[in-house]
Order: structure tokens, then sequence, then C-alpha cells
């Protein structure tokens, strides 16, 4: 079966859910507010029982990233996901799920060729990317010490 694009557009269209851009826009504030409000809360427990400014942004993103995987490992991240749309992707938590959520859906492969081959399927790239800039700049960086 060949479809025109219009053919296509018009099958799209009739579908495809339609979603309100505005609400989903006020969802994505508000959860990805609340991500980043329970972020300042945790670095202020923290610095409350004494770690300095440092150690409570380390302990919080840790903390963050835990309460995603759990939470994800839970099935409630995807549910809260639904709603917030990109208000949950932006965080630390985002990418905590990215982590968790593939490595979930292939358990059943086993520990080795389930679990641990597709733990960074998804955020896999991001890590390489991320290591491989920093190695980059690093070089550039030295390098103009050595002539400056």
């Amino acid at each position: 079966m060949q479809l025109s694009n219009m053919e296509y557009d018009k099958m799209v269209k009739k579908y495809s859910p339609n979603s309100s851009l505005f609400k989903d826009c006020v969802w994505a504030f508000v959860v990805g507010g609340a991500i980043c409000t329970l972020g300042q809360v945790l670095i202020g427990l923290y610095g409350y029982w004494g770690a300095d400014k440092l150690t409570a942004a380390t302990l919080t993103s840790v903390s963050l990233v835990f309460l995603s995987a759990l939470l994800t490992g839970l099935s409630l991240y995807d549910k809260i996901a639904n709603h917030a749309g990109a208000g949950t992707l932006v965080p630390i938590t985002g990418f905590a799920n990215a982590v968790v959520s593939p490595a979930l859906e292939f358990k059943s492969e086993g520990m080795v060729l389930g679990l641990g081959a597709k733990l960074f399927v998804i955020s896999g790239p991001v890590i390489v990317y991320g290591v491989s800039a920093a190695v980059i700049y690093g070089v550039i960086y030295y390098l103009m010490g050595l002539f400056a």
C-alpha cells in the first residue's frame, strides 16, 4: 500500500491522541520543579546534618538517582512520566530512569546477557560522549598550557 504524504498526515491525525500543549507544559513545569525542589530540600537537609556544600550536593545527586531507580523498579516512575512528560526527563532522575529501564526490561535474559548488556543501551552513548568530550577538552587545555 503506497500512501501519499497528505494521506499519511491525515491518517496520523486521525489515530494520534489529542494533547493540550498548555496542560503538558504546566505538568512538566510542576513535576520538574517538584524534583528540583526536592533536590534543594535534600541539600539543605544534608547541610543541616553537618555536610559541607560539596558533600551535600553529592549526597543529593546520589539520593535523587537512588529514588529514581527505586521508583522505576516499582513501575511508578513511568506513571509519573506519563503525566509530567519532559519534567521527568530533564533532571538527573531522567538519566537514572534511562539506565534502569532497559536493565529491568531485559532482566529475564539473565544477569550478563540481559541486565549487564542492556544496562547502558540508552544512556551509554551519553556517557561515551561526555567522557570523550572531557578527554578532548583536557588534551586541548593541556596543550594550550604548554604554549602559553
